[in-house]
């Protein structure tokens, strides 16, 4: 058998009716012989009208008690869900964060996990329960509710599976998987059906919502296995698997498969029946005729068989970059919620850049891409740019205004209407001309560039917000990644 972890966003919970839906599926699973460990984000909207409020009740509500409040949404989620597989016939257990082992710092809104220790949730699955986690929070070191930030339950859902030892992370979402692009942007844009975590990273790092980054980072990590999947279909998704080595990265999950484990009992079946099979997307195992009905070992078995064989048909990255057809790029990613800040007139001599973003860095700002001009000849002056996160960048300008004396800049330029697009791909690493064309896509659309930043698999440039819709459009059909017919379905309203 199968210990599966699945995390469901919040338009995947968004109602009554939703939540019923969640728990058959979740039946489902687990009446396949899977171990089934779930993980909730709040229903629909919630968050954002708690947060409300909260803004309606103190303009500067303290952290700790936002964390509080904000917890709630998640918890409500598990109770509910736990209900919905219990009417079904399945017994389940609702846990909180804390219950659940989330060990976090103290970072109220933004906390990282430090540690988890599930004995609970294993306790639970062991006697047979479905164990129902609230994601997007854990517990700190004076034991006060921390949450872990927007997507939080993406990480929750990760840590778990590794924790547990898991086979697989599911991530179910309102889209069948990952896209070539935004679908609501981009109508024609492709499922991707297999993408390497170091893509993935990439693509999560700038702006491509159905993962969070953090949860990305720690399933690479530790070698999380990931399937990001729809909610509300039954289509395979896409794999994420483990760039760094070859091979599947789902482990054999035949009982006794290795020396260590124990030997499976033999199905009590005649020795020319044919073979167990399972439904690759489902789950549902089919007996073959003239057999007894399976038992947990076959079931085991054909679970084996399934997901080994969707493994084994994944691409694996060493192939990719030397296969002359395999596609050169794997996405296009791109991100609203930056602002730009140039320093005009810096003077240009040793230490100046670092003390700019030493006062930066106290303000606790998450710096993404950072240019320096080449100094005007005569002036001995130059200017730095760089953009972050909308949430950073009121603190990171009134810091370098603060010390505007100090740094000797001659003015502060703020732009909060700019859009990165970025475009991924592993391939671009043995094929010339990448840049070239992205930038003639983009000149041919009218589009100016204000920044570029590189990667090994990425380039990113910044563009004015009004145009970056257009942009993504432009550079998607440049680099052919246009489906002939469009494959994206958008169940929820997020994307999430």
């Amino acid at each position: 058998m199968a210990l599966v972890v699945q995390k469901y966003g919040g338009s995947s919970v968004s109602d009554v009716e939703a939540i019923r839906r969640v728990a058959r599926r979740v039946v489902a699973t687990r009446k396949a012989g899977n171990t089934v460990v779930v993980v909730v984000s709040a229903m629909g909207d919630t968050t954002d009208d708690l947060l409300d409020m909260a803004g309606a009740i103190s303009a500067k509500p303290p952290a700790r008690e936002m964390d509080i409040l904000l917890s709630a949404g998640e918890r409500i989620s598990m109770a509910l869900l736990a209900m919905a597989i219990g009417e079904l016939g399945v017994p389940a257990r609702a846990y909180t964060g804390a219950q659940a082992g989330v060990l976090t710092d103290s970072k109220y809104g933004r906390a990282s996990i430090v540690g988890v220790i599930p004995e609970r949730v294993a306790r639970a699955v062991q006697m047979g329960a479905v164990a129902v986690v609230a994601g997007f929070q854990g517990i700190n070191e004076v034991e006060d509710v921390t949450t872990l930030g927007r997507g939080g339950s993406d990480t929750t859902a990760v840590a778990l599976a590794a924790a547990l030892n898991a086979d697989v992370c599911e991530i179910y979402t309102d889209v069948d998987g990952l896209f070539t692009a935004d679908p609501r942007i981009v109508a024609t844009a492709r499922r991707i059906e297999a993408i390497s975590s170091e893509e993935t990273l990439e693509m999560a790092a700038n702006g491509a919502k159905i993962l969070h980054l953090r949860a990305v980072e720690y399933a690479r990590r530790f070698g999380v296995p990931l399937h990001v999947r729809s909610s509300f279909s039954d289509k395979t998704g896409t794999w994420i698997y483990d760039g760094r080595r070859e091979g599947t990265f789902i482990p054999p999950l035949v009982p006794g498969a290795d020396d260590d484990a124990p030997s499976a009992p033999t199905p009590a079946v005649a020795a020319d029946a044919p073979a167990p099979a399972m439904d690759a997307v489902t789950g549902r195992v089919v007996a073959p005729a003239g057999a007894l009905p399976p038992d947990g070992a076959w079931v085991g078995a054909a679970h084996s068989r399934a997901v080994n064989a969707r493994a084994q048909a994944r691409p694996h990255p060493s192939a990719k970059e030397d296969h002359v057809e395999a596609p050169v790029i794997s996405g296009i990613a791109h991100d609203r919620s930056q602002d730009k800040i140039t320093l005009v007139g810096v003077p240009d001599i040793p230490g100046a850049a670092a003390r700019i973003f030493e006062i930066v860095a106290r303000t606790d700002a998450n710096i993404d891409m950072i240019v320096q001009d080449i100094s005007a000849e005569g002036t001995g002056l130059t200017n730095i740019s760089f953009t972050c996160p909308d949430g950073d960048s009121a603190k990171s300008r009134a810091a370098l205004e603060a010390a505007q004396d100090e740094l000797g800049f001659k003015t502060l330029h703020f732009n909060p209407n700019i859009g990165k697009l970025s475009l991924v791909g592993a391939g671009m690493r043995s094929h010339p001309g990448v840049s070239a064309k992205l930038f003639g896509a983009l000149s041919e659309a009218g589009i100016n560039i204000d920044m570029i930043s590189t990667s090994e698999i990425r380039i990113s440039v910044v563009v004015d917000d009004a145009v970056l819709d257009e942009a993504v459009r432009a550079v998607h059909s440049a680099f052919g990644l246009d489906a002939e017919a469009a494959e994206a379905v958008v169940y929820g309203g997020t994307g999430r």
